[in-house]
């Protein structure tokens, strides 16, 4: 379960919120999606389930966690709690598509018996069995975002937190992405994604909750969105989906340096 208890951040000296006195519930196997315009508070509201920031004010309470009591040194496992998808794939470039996937479980001490039996099988799931020695480099937008998912799936995360994951592919590959993001969904893992693309949250008809200059102004149940059709929601809505590209804001520290991890390991003779 998430929960935003009276949740405030602000970031600068001047007072400005970037969230204003959030209160949310997500239950456990939700799909939820957030959306908002460009510097709404979506970037600042993953951030805060993933602990990467705390909270000015109020409680942020993620799968018995809570952001007044976590301590830093225990952040990474918290972290692994969850699966994190980023819009810029993240993929490292020197490595195979299946080394890609089982890096996440080496960082945590996998044993190796286990990720080969694990990696093959989160491979099939998204699509990408065939392309397991393949190079990143080799791939397209949508499988490179395959990959990421993967990656996400791959240690059996409770939550799935997706940052904008269609921003970069094509509206086919967009819809494919959310169907595999359901299909997780469906066998119980709670799926967060941020979104700004309109016609995506119309089609899946999941919950919507709707950030605005730091505030939720809209909150619609999964349910009823289908039938949701009145003339207030419609103006809520489209009112917070603008045509301009949103900027992609890094959500989290998790992957940033991979690359840099990678290339330490092979100057010190170590295996990728």
């Amino acid at each position: 379960m998430i929960e935003f208890k009276d949740v405030t951040k602000v970031y600068d000296s001047n007072g400005t919120k970037a969230l204003d006195n959030v209160n949310i519930k997500i239950e456990d196997g939700e799909f939820v999606f957030i959306v908002g315009a460009s510097g709404a508070g979506k970037s600042t509201f993953l951030k805060l389930i993933m602990h990467e920031e705390k909270p000015s004010a109020g409680e942020v309470v993620v799968n018995g966690y809570s952001s007044a009591t976590l301590k830093k040194r225990k952040v990474p496992y918290y972290r692994r709690t969850m699966g994190i998808v980023f819009q810029d794939f993240r993929i490292i470039p020197k490595m195979t598509v299946y080394d890609n996937v089982a890096f996440a479980m080496r960082v945590i001490g996998a044993k190796e018996k286990d990720i080969r039996k694990r990696v093959p099988y989160i491979l099939q799931l998204v699509g990408l069995s065939k392309k397991a020695r393949s190079m990143p480099n080799e791939l397209s937008g949508g499988e490179q975002q395959r990959v990421s998912l993967a990656r996400a799936l791959v240690n059996n995360p409770d939550l799935i937190i997706a940052d904008e994951p269609t921003g970069n592919v094509d509206p086919e590959m967009s819809h494919e992405i959310v169907d595999l993001l359901t299909k997780i969904n469906n066998s119980g893992t709670t799926v967060v994604m941020v979104t700004h693309e309109h016609e995506l949250v119309r089609s899946f008809q999941r919950r919507v909750i709707v950030i605005q200059n730091g505030q939720v102004v809209s909150d619609t149940p999964d349910p009823t969105y289908a039938q949701f059709k009145t003339k207030k929601h419609e103006e809520v809505t489209d009112m917070y989906y603008y045509e301009e590209e949103v900027k992609q804001e890094d959500v989290a520290e998790v992957f940033d340096n991979l690359e840099d991890i990678v290339n330490s390991d092979e100057q010190n003779g170590g295996e990728q």
